[in-house]
């Protein structure tokens, strides 16, 4: 079986095609076979106030997406150009690793891989941002 494979704590709460979806007191495993169900852990949901960040930014751009509010087609582009600012500054091979399968699962039309890529470069963002201060 393929698809995405959902690993939910007690209580955890999840937005699956513009329903929100609460587990129960225990953890368990959803496996979501519907190819490109839009699927967003609130746990790791960006509120707006908080995409104040180039990273943040991009992610936030494909968070959108995924609670159905912004078309896909719209926020292709919006992804992919911000992607491509991002690949200008992160040179090192861990971030365009990153970048290129963000870049490539936007393509694809997978924003939750795409948000997936993109949330693993929040970390160096965060000791760049750090750093600077």
């Amino acid at each position: 079986m393929s698809g995405l494979v959902l690993k939910l704590g007690p209580k955890e709460r999840v937005l699956i095609n513009g329903a929100v979806i609460e587990n129960g007191d225990r953890r368990s495993r959803l496996s979501i076979i519907t190819p490109n169900a839009n699927i967003l852990r609130l746990r790791d949901a960006i509120h707006p106030e908080e995409a104040n960040t180039p990273v943040r930014r991009v992610c936030y751009i494909a968070q959108l997406v995924l609670s159905g509010d912004m078309e896909k087609d719209d926020a292709k582009m919006q992804l992919l150009r911000g992607i491509e600012q991002l690949s200008q500054v992160l040179t090192d091979l861990d971030s365009r690793s990153l970048l290129s399968r963000a870049s490539d699962e936007a393509l694809g039309g997978n924003y939750y891989q795409a948000l997936k890529a993109l949330r693993g470069l929040l970390p160096r963002e965060n000791r760049l941002m750090a750093a600077r201060v």
